[in-house]
């Protein structure tokens, strides 16, 4: 039976602000938890934490910059050292709450502009990948499948985990459209149910011109900040269990 994994970002409230993502974590296999760079601060944490080890999830260290005000979607031009101590710093603290919760931190995935940053520059990528091996090599990185990151993460031998984003268009190259664009997250959830069912199915991404997009990707994301993410979510999950797909957490 194939099997695929669904990841979520979630733990992204912070302080009074309250971004509701509970639900997710009834859908979802493994969970992307902010670390407090981003989003998220320590009783929040802890508390998705605890959700998270209740229902058996694997729990992912959601790094980013420190940018709580542009919630980690702004490039900073940090230096090798500074970057590299933060990325550590961010899977640690986790690691403690998890720990408390009777988990663990099962692998790290860049957020936001980090992310993309790692997929291009291969300095970042090569700071937060070298980081990264020192505190644990054994720790999988969820990465846009063929970015510098992904490629060099693999080279230095760890192992190198692909993603889709469900709700997200594409780039004939196999990059996302930038979120400054229109139609750079997508809401039609049939759209996206057919998208996600092609990606288990035949490995295959339709880019926003049309075009088939082969893509290397283990796991599918759906983000806790989209409008109506919930009810997308639940819908791809239904619509690949009937087709046969099993809902397994790749770490």
């Amino acid at each position: 039976m194939p099997a695929i994994d669904l990841n979520s970002d979630v733990g992204e409230s912070f302080g009074t602000w309250r971004l509701g993502d509970g639900e997710m974590l009834d859908i979802v296999s493994s969970v992307n938890i902010a670390c407090g760079f981003h989003a998220g601060d320590p009783l929040t944490i802890r508390s998705t934490v605890v959700g998270a080890a209740a229902r058996g999830l694997s729990v992912g260290a959601h790094i980013g910059y420190r940018d709580l005000a542009g919630f980690g979607r702004r490039f900073i031009d940090y230096a090798p050292d500074e970057l590299a101590a933060e990325v550590v710093y961010q899977v640690g603290a986790l690691e403690g709450l998890a720990r408390l919760a009777g988990t663990s931190v099962r692998y790290v995935k860049p957020h936001g502009a980090l992310y993309h940053a790692m997929a291009a520059d291969r300095t970042q990528a090569k700071v937060v990948v070298d980081a990264l091996a020192e505190y644990n090599p054994a720790l999988p990185l969820l990465l846009l499948p063929g970015g510098v990151a992904f490629d060099y993460a693999r080279e230095q031998g760890l192992r190198a985990v692909g993603e889709a984003f469900a709700d997200r268009s594409y780039n004939p190259d196999g990059t996302l459209v930038s979120r400054r664009e229109p139609g750079a997250v997508l809401h039609e959830s049939s759209e996206v149910v057919d998208n996600m069912l092609r990606l288990a199915q035949e490995g295959v991404i339709i880019a926003r011109d049309g075009s088939r997009l082969e893509m290397e990707a283990e796991s599918i994301c759906t983000h806790g900040d989209t409008p109506g993410a919930v009810a997308m979510a639940r819908a791809v999950r239904g619509a690949l269990e009937s087709a046969g797909v099993q809902i397994r957490s790749f770490a």
